[in-house]
């Protein structure tokens, strides 16, 4: 309860400033632009990100385009230990309705991520629901990198190696993160 109080006293706080905003515009000012129920939620989602140590967001674009920015996830155990692996959030004006479009920055060996960044994961795809939250995305990005999921691949040789031999597996991840080839393809260093 009282974290949702303080959640509302925020949204109170943000009604409140544009107000202000507006009436400052109409003395002659700066137009305001409305904010959209989709960057009132996320500005919320954003204030109670409660992320993992190996994981920071920045806004390249600075801090009034909330709705593009950056997730930096480096795993601390597992396959990818000590990656450093990237991803753009652009969120809709509609969220949480839609889901945020995630992509891979990283150019990553990974069951689940394809070569274009493309991101195989449930919950922005059939199983988002508006209770979901920023918060709920990268915790599932960051599941990705220590469980990578065989059963759902993006990039089917990287499932069946993992599925098939997880030694060679182990050898073609480090391999990637290096910066080297597996495969015909060339992966840029990310440790």
């Amino acid at each position: 309860f009282l974290k949702r109080s303080e959640a509302m006293i925020g949204l109170f706080k943000v009604k409140e400033k544009q107000r202000e905003q507006a009436q400052n515009a109409s003395r002659g000012g700066a137009s305001v632009k409305k904010q959209s129920a989709g960057e009132l939620r996320l500005h919320k989602d954003i204030s109670e990100l409660n992320l993992p140590s190996s994981c920071t967001i920045s806004f390249p674009n600075g801090k009034d385009d909330l709705m593009n920015f950056e997730v930096s996830i480096k795993p601390d155990d597992g396959y990818y230990h000590n990656g450093t692996f990237v991803f753009t959030f652009q969120v809709s004006p509609v969220y949480p309705h839609e889901a945020p479009k995630v992509k891979c920055k990283t150019k990553v060996y990974h069951p689940n991520i394809d070569l274009e960044g493309n991101v195989c994961l449930n919950i922005l795809r059939e199983d988002w629901k508006p209770v979901l939250n920023i918060n709920t995305v990268i915790y599932g990005l960051f599941h990705l990198f220590t469980e990578p999921n065989s059963e759902d691949p993006l990039n089917h040789e990287a499932a069946q190696v993992l599925r098939d031999n997880p030694k060679l597996f182990e050898t073609n991840v480090r391999r990637a993160m290096t910066g080297g080839y597996v495969g015909q393809t060339f992966f840029p260093r990310c440790i």
